[in-house]
């Protein structure tokens, strides 16, 4: 009902509300500009515009408008991408670290596999350690796990920070040994924790044992002991430890982009620059 190209001129006059800035912003006249807001407009059956001597306004209706027009031209940039991209084949062996999986990630992958249907994505979900080794060896092409602060090499997709997480209702005696979930070695929540630990003088003892994230969520859930997690990626069930715990600072830990130098770039790339375009959200 609503062609896009009226659309895009609306949208860039809502943005610049300057017919000038909008007919210079899409290489237009200014004269065609009001002429697709006026058929955009009569397509409605609603004034979306007000202009006078010294502004334009969009009236409500044009506010419900922009809202629309956004999600349509999106829809049409997603359809482009989706039958731009298909032509690229191949195979990408993707790694992710498995805490790095919980939120945002799969979507991600979703929408690349829509959008280069004839890639063959490969997924391999482990600690960040065994996949760098992986990477190393060959087995993989591109993976996005965390590493310490100051390590050359990767991209950054984005820092933040390991702090101690527990279950809202977990308690800790001053002074008593500090009772561990942590992964097996070698881990670098592991190496975070007791790094800080020692440098402190605290004890601690280690109440569990686990191999992948699920196991110590589960763990943190039933109270066996704290464990050492990227602050963004807690749980929503579970919490950071409150300073009075008085547990030490770990630092900051960054999530970064490997990939193997001989492998095919196109794949790589593409994925690459999905990830790092939504570094906020993972």
């Amino acid at each position: 009902m609503f062609d896009p190209v009226l659309l895009k001129s609306f949208v860039a006059l809502a943005d610049t509300l300057s017919f000038t800035e909008a007919a210079r912003t899409l290489t237009l006249s200014q004269p065609t500009i009001s002429q697709h807001v006026r058929k955009l407009e009569a397509a409605a059956g609603r004034t979306l515009v007000v202009r006078d001597t010294r502004a334009v306004y969009l009236t409500d209706n044009g506010e419900a408008m922009l809202g629309f027009a956004r999600a349509i031209l999106a829809e049409e940039d997603q359809a482009v991408k989706y039958f731009t991209g298909s032509a690229m084949r191949g195979r990408l062996r993707f790694g992710s670290a498995d805490d790095l999986a919980l939120n945002e990630l799969p979507g991600i992958l979703r929408n690349f596999r829509q959008l280069y249907p004839q890639i063959n994505l490969e997924l391999t979900v482990s600690q960040s350690g065994a996949l760098v080794r992986r990477l190393q060896a060959g087995q993989l092409d591109l993976i996005f796990v965390k590493q310490g602060t100051g390590i050359e090499g990767g991209r950054l997709v984005r820092r933040d920070r390991m702090v101690w997480m527990g279950h809202k209702s977990t308690t800790l005696e001053s002074g008593a040994p500090v009772p561990l979930i942590v992964y097996q070695a070698p881990s670098l929540g592991r190496a975070y924790a007791m790094r800080a630990l020692e440098a402190s003088g605290r004890t601690w003892r280690i109440t569990c044992n686990v191999k992948e994230v699920n196991g110590a969520l589960a763990a943190v859930r039933a109270g066996i002991g704290i464990a050492v997690f990227p602050q963004s990626l807690i749980p929503t069930d579970l919490a950071q430890l409150p300073a009075t715990f008085e547990l030490p600072e770990l630092g900051d830990v960054d999530f970064v982009l490997l990939d193997n130098p001989l492998a095919a770039r196109e794949p790589i790339d593409a994925l690459s620059t999905a990830i790092l375009s939504r570094p906020a959200l993972l």
